[in-house]
């Protein structure tokens, strides 16, 4: 009997390292691939962006022109009365065109050109949080099948476990309350096993749903992922972000906008002005020509255009301590998620090279302890659950890790992770 309870660890051990046979496996790439496409999120952001490259030619354009025809008569309300016969009476057509100050119309394109890139900075910002989340709940989803794995392997060894530790009661070489033990502990994992298979659900709905597909679509497990290098320093993290991070590039592209609104009200001081040209029929008499300027007179400037400039201003502040603001937060977040990144990868060196070799060999060295009765079943159990939660630990870490670098690289904008 002993040996082979002997034989179950060593097979136990045998499936630590054993590879995977390998059937139709979810990869990320075409996932990214298919968000890019589909996902409502990242279509509803470029079609804002395409209509505001639209608004630059309309904010530059001249207002419409006015076309203007009418008769005045003369004697009576009846069109054309007296015409030829009194020097008032008349049929003609004006032209009017309206002409912004100088300098104002290239304002308001340029302010409209400005919030289009705006718009561009939030269809990238779209693009790396909607990717992010795809690329977190597949990370998420590949630790569910890895820890369903370990638990898995587990159970069933701690299933022969219990049949080895009966049988042994049944011959009263071990006590009934051994037996509770491994029954308890296999209860324990199951309801471990429950909670997990209903995360690995919500993960793949999860994707589906980043995807635009029907929620319940089913997916194959996730290919095996390697653990992803972080060679670059915390500094070039820093430089990246300033100059790419889409945020950033959104802040300081209102910070401009802002500074071309001010500009633009401070033009509110100038008039603007109207061209209008005649032509009036006299009938007999000679033809009428007219042409006239109108000015608009902006008289009222310390309520409005004073109090716009003021506006503006007091906008174009805000625009800037929100970019600091969020420069600031930025490097925050990015110094806190990469030393989260750095613990991770080092505990899962520890968890992989020192600790769970370590657990393995104090469980192989109390098997035959075990068998003599030196050593008692619940030291033996514990050895089994320090490995346990040893696999567990190092499939969190890794985790963890993966998940660091997701945020960064979509707060930096800089490729971490292979898809």
């Amino acid at each position: 009997m002993f040996y082979r309870f002997l034989g179950s660890i060593l097979v136990y051990f045998t499936c630590l390292l054993a590879v995977e046979p390998q059937g139709e496996r979810l990869r990320l790439a075409p996932l990214v691939e298919e968000a890019l496409r589909r996902n409502p999120q990242i279509v509803a952001a470029q079609k804002r962006y395409e209509a505001a490259k639209q608004r630059p030619d309309i904010a530059g354009s001249l207002p419409d022109p006015m076309l203007s025809g009418g008769y005045t008569s003369s004697g009576s309300p009846r069109p054309i009365a007296g015409l030829g016969q009194e020097p008032l009476a008349n049929v003609g057509v004006m032209f009017s065109q309206q002409f912004p100050f100088p300098g104002k119309r290239k304002l308001r394109a340029d302010i409209a050109a400005t919030e289009a890139a705006v718009e561009l900075e939030q269809y990238q910002l779209a693009q790396q949080d909607v990717l992010a989340r795809l690329r977190r709940a597949f990370y998420q989803l590949h630790y569910t099948y890895k820890v369903l794995e370990v638990l898995t392997r587990n159970r069933d060894l701690l299933d022969r476990f219990r049949e080895t530790t009966e049988a042994r009661y049944s011959v009263g070489k071990a006590a009934q309350q051994d037996v509770f033990r491994a029954q308890t502990q296999l209860s324990l994992i199951e309801t471990r096993v429950l909670r997990l298979v209903q995360e690995r659900r919500s993960r793949e709905a999860e994707i589906n749903n980043l995807l635009n597909r029907p929620v319940r679509t089913v997916l194959p497990p996730p290919e095996d992922l390697s653990v992803a290098a972080l060679e670059v320093t915390l500094d070039r993290l820093y430089e990246f972000a300033r100059a790419n991070a889409p945020a950033i590039q959104r802040d300081q592209k209102m910070v401009e906008r802002r500074q071309l609104a001010v500009n633009l009200a401070r033009k509110g001081y100038y008039p603007d002005y109207t061209l209008s040209g005649g032509y009036y029929n006299m009938g007999r008499m000679p033809d009428m020509y007219e042409f006239r300027v109108d000015v608009d007179l902006p008289l009222y400037f310390w309520r409005k255009q004073r109090k716009e400039v003021a506006e503006q201003s007091a906008m174009a502040s805000e625009a800037r301590h929100t970019l600091q603001s969020t420069a600031n937060d930025l490097e925050y977040r990015i110094r806190d998620d990469y030393q989260m990144a750095q613990t991770s990868r080092r505990l899962m060196d520890v968890y992989r090279k020192t600790v769970l070799p370590q657990a393995n060999l104090t469980l192989e060295s109390s098997l035959p302890s075990y068998e003599t009765g030196a050593v008692d079943f619940l030291t033996l159990l514990m050895n089994l659950d320090s490995i346990l939660e040893t696999e567990m630990n190092y499939q969190e870490e890794f985790l963890n890790y993966h998940l660091a670098l997701i945020r960064l690289q979509e707060m930096t904008g800089m490729k971490l992770l292979e898809d």
